[in-house]
């Protein structure tokens, strides 16, 4: 597949701190291979919405503890 999926959005690390990129990155690299070789679908809609949840949440477990 060659098109660019509009959530791949999401999982762009440049605007994170280096080491809450690199716990980001390997999300973004799975979401580019998932647009790259699946169908153009909901199903890989479904695929993208849960993988930017897992992402969101490991990002959040990484964060620093402020208390």
């Amino acid at each position: 597949m060659d098109y660019a999926h509009p959530m791949l959005r999401y999982f762009r690390t440049d605007h994170l701190p280096a080491e809450l990129a690199e716990v980001s990155a390997p999300f973004g690299t799975l979401a580019n291979h998932l647009v790259a070789t699946l169908p153009a679908c909901a199903e890989t809609t479904v695929a993208l919405r849960k993988l930017l949840e897992s992402k969101d949440a490991a990002v959040r477990a990484a964060l620093p503890d402020t208390d």
